[in-house]
This record gives structure tokens, sequence and C-alpha cells, in this order.
């Protein structure tokens, strides 16, 4: 697998947010369950009759051009000029490229259409701004056709609920409308890192500052795998500044907002959006999720390696202070003065970095040793001393959640495999065996990947009409993953379906 898989914004929404409930006049038509239909604007109006006819695309491959999308030589006139937003852009995308099988089956659990995803809530980002919510389908195919009749620049995933939320207007009692399930879900976004990454601010990224997203991806997925148990972890980068992460376990789906809302607290050590002042002020002994001590007779036990300080630490001597250097200038190194709780040791430090300007962060950081050691200069004891550098070290690399959108069973996430519109490009899963080798700059765009299509000669043995187009491109590695991911759930799911059937004392057949 290349390097790429080593596992948004629309103006008036902040990116990944709960969104209002759509307008009475509801621009994405479609039909529910129940025979409900919804009105279009007089500029959007359709029929429905032919849109959700029956057909047998198995896995939706269309690499013959047709009357519901352009072909990929009209919408990529050169991979570079495509507007990611564009209708068009975006209806060949979701015909030719977006894995819709794959993601069927993730949500519902099965490859047999179930409540699970037809309760489900879509929320669509229309190209003219509109944002509607309660949008639900009874299968891959009616989800996929929506797609391709009014594509969205983005869609966002929600619960599953107790009744089909195209009907919840319908019944009687609003309290019988109510979230059972979701994803148990994490958002982390690099601008809560603006206050201690130097490279970049705001939208921006580069390699070095996506360091924190790779540290973050490191401590968040131990916790939950070694903490909780949790086995199936869906890593997807946000196609633009961030990572956000999809805990698919039953147990995890299950949980309601105070289960979240713990789970969450467990991991929340910094609040990213909090400035100025000290964040990490941490009681002793440290919890074993931050410093794993093993017993004397397992001193050589593989878990050591996977408590948060000693997978933080290496970064924090490469990442932080070499190619981040955030203690250079007078007020960075101000800011980790105020850290060290000893006046007498962070006056002789500042008389000392005042007389050498040029001081590179490492430098810095071992003038602290060095003129605590010096005796008179410092009055914290050596153990005092080693808890506050520790403290220094979490605050410069420990995760910074977006918390709020872990602790609600409600809250909508950007799906995985839909387009950034600002970037272009996809949204893709990480693998987390390969993590520091993710490169976000390197994920393919939907201009580049429309660009590939055209470009396909085949190889031998490989006929395009055996291979889809996604298949074609460098999309293909990361739908494998997703395909092995959604596999391994479905295995997981089926199973534990079976042995409740027979400790229930029914027949298997």
């Amino acid at each position: 697998m290349p390097h790429a898989v080593s596992p948004s914004s629309s103006p008036p929404v902040a990116e990944d947010t709960v969104m209002s409930e759509a307008p009475a006049v509801n621009p994405l038509s479609s039909q529910s369950e129940a025979g409900h239909s919804q009105d279009l604007p007089a500029e959007s109006k359709t029929t429905l009759d032919g849109m959700f006819d029956e057909d047998d695309d198995d896995e939706f491959s269309s690499s013959a051009p047709t009357n519901t999308a352009p072909s990929s030589s009209t919408a990529a006139q050169g991979a570079g000029s495509i507007k990611a937003s564009d209708p068009d852009t975006l209806r060949a995308f979701y015909q030719r490229l977006f894995p819709f099988r794959q993601h069927f089956q993730w949500l519902n659990h099965s490859p047999i259409p179930s409540t699970d995803f037809s309760n489900r809530e879509f929320a669509f980002v229309l190209p003219n701004d509109a944002y509607i919510r309660y949008q639900s389908f009874v299968s891959a195919d009616q989800f996929r056709k929506q797609c391709l009749q009014m594509p969205p620049v983005r869609f966002e995933i929600g619960p599953v609920y107790s009744m089909n939320p195209r009907d919840r207007k319908s019944i009687r009692k609003q309290s019988a409308f109510r979230p059972l399930t979701k994803e148990l879900v994490f958002d982390i976004d690099m601008t809560d890192y603006d206050e201690i990454r130097t490279c970049c601010q705001g939208a921006s990224i580069c390699q070095k500052c996506w360091s924190f997203i790779t540290m973050a991806i490191k401590v968040v997925d131990a916790a939950l795998r070694e903490d909780f148990g949790f086995k199936h972890l869906l890593w997807v980068y946000s196609g633009r500044r961030g990572a956000h992460c999809w805990v698919s376990d039953k147990r995890a789906r299950e949980m309601d907002d105070q289960k979240r809302k713990a789970v969450t607290g467990y991991l929340e050590l910094i609040r990213g959006g909090d400035k100025g002042g000290k964040k990490v002020n941490l009681k002793r002994p440290l919890h074993p999720h931050i410093e794993y001590v093993p017993p004397p007779s397992t001193a050589n036990s593989t878990n050591a390696t996977r408590r948060s300080l000693n997978l933080l630490n290496p970064f924090f001597a490469t990442q932080i202070l070499l190619e981040q250097d955030p203690f250079a200038n007078p007020e960075q190194s101000a800011r980790l003065l105020s850290l060290i709780p000893d006046k007498t040791l962070t006056a002789a430090l500042q008389k000392k970095w005042d007389s050498q300007p040029s001081r590179p962060s490492s430098q810095k950081w071992s003038d602290i040793d060095s003129l605590a050691s010096a005796g008179h200069l410092s009055t914290l004891s050596p153990k005092q001393l080693v808890d506050v550098k520790q403290d220094i070290r979490l605050e410069y690399t420990y995760p910074r959640l977006d918390a709020e959108v872990s602790k609600k069973l409600n809250h909508l996430l950007k799906s995985p495999f839909v387009i950034h519109p600002a970037t272009g490009r996809v949204c893709v899963p990480i693998d987390v065996r390969r993590v520091e080798e993710f490169d976000p700059l390197g994920v393919p765009t939907v201009g580049e990947l429309l660009a590939e299509i055209d470009a396909w000669k085949g190889e031998e043995g490989e006929g395009d009409a055996k291979m889809q187009d996604w298949q074609k491109t460098s999309l293909r590695p990361y739908v494998e993953y997703f395909r092995r991911f959604v596999d391994a759930l479905i295995k997981d799911e089926s199973a534990a379906a079976k042995r409740g059937r027979e400790e229930d004392g029914g027949l298997d057949f």
C-alpha cells in the first residue's frame, strides 16, 4: 500500500457541527417509506418516478458515460482547473468513484438492508449552501441515486433513530422519535494547535505541523483499544486540516450520552480552544493512560511503550524541539517560563536567554536542567522538576480534542470519502499502523482522480469491463483499506449475532 494510505468548509456553517433542521421547502427531493414526499423549489423541481428504479449495478461501476453524469473527460479538463463544488464534478465523482456499497455495509453492519441504515440520518450540504437534515434511504442504491440526482458538496452522518427520520413529523408523540445508536466519534482539528505550532496557522497545514495530528492519532487509538477494548476504529482525514475517528464496535454505538461524555473526559487533558495559561497540571502518581510504569517483574513489558508519555516523548525531542522550535522568540520563551513554578529558576533562565537571543529551543530546554542543578538557582526538588517537565511535554504534544463532537449521540460528522470543497481532496481513511507515513498533501483530489480515469491504459489481463473506475485511480488503496475494515466489522457482527442466537437456545441453520 503506498504511503498515502498509511492507514470543508461551507461559509455559513463550521466544519462538522450540528446543523439546523431543514426548512419547510426542501431542495432535496426524495420519498420516505411511508410515502411522504417533500417539495422542491421551482428551479430544481423533478419527479422521482425514475430516480429509485431498481437496477443491477452491483458495485456501481460506470466507466461508460451516461446521461446522469458527464464523462471524466468533460469533468476533468485539466485536474488543476476543476472546482470541487461544481455539480457536474460532484456528479462524476459520486457516479464513478464513491464506494457506495462499502459505505452502506459499514453503516448497516450487514450486507442485508436493515434499520441500522434505513433509520440513519444523513444531512446534505448542497452547492447552493442549503443544509438539509433528516434524510434517510432504504438501500445503497437509493442513496447513490439521490447523490447523482442532486449531488451534495458533502454529507454528514448522524445517528440511527427509533423510526425513519423522514417520518418524524407524522407522529403525535414527538418523544417517540429519538436517537438510538451511533458510532463513537472523535474530531481533532489543527486550529486547536495554533498557539503552539510555529510553521502554519488557521486552515494551513504542512508536514511539520501534521505531526500534531499523528501524535494525537497514536495516543487516542492506543487508549481506545487497550483501555476500552474497542477494535473497529476507522481514522479518516478530514480533507484539509484534521482527522476524525469512528469507533464502530456495537458496544460503542450503543453508548448513551453519559457514557460518551465519560470516555471523552478520560481522554481529554487539554482544552484546545483555551488561549494562554497552563493547561496541564496533573496529580501524581500519573494515571496509567499518561504513564504506564510496569511492575518490576515485567519491566520489559511491551505495554510500557503504549502509554501516552512513552509515545509522545520521541516526538517532543524531534518534531517539537527541532522542527517546530517553539521557544525561539521572546514571546514563545516567556510562555515556557510561565509553565515553570519557580521564580528563581525562571529569572536565571530569562537572563541567560536574553544574553543569547538566537539560542534554539532544544538548548533552552536543556538549560532548564543545567541551571536547576546549579543549587541555589532552583527551589524545586529533582522529582518536582521532572513532574514540571512532564507537564510541559504533554502541553506541547498531547491530543487536543473537539470534545463536544464526541459527547452527544445526535451529533453529526462529515462522512468518509466525501470531497473537501476548499482543497478538492477526498476524505480518505488513514491506516493507523502506518500513520507516520500518511501525507495529507499527497491525498488525491477529485480533479486528479477524474484525470486518472481518462489516462487509464489498462494492464495486461485487466480489462475495463471487469474493473471499476476507482480501481483505475490512486483512490484504490484507500477503498481497499476501507473494504477490509468493513469486512472485519461485519464478520465480528455476524459472529456476535450467531453467539446470541445460540445462547438464547435458537437454532442456526
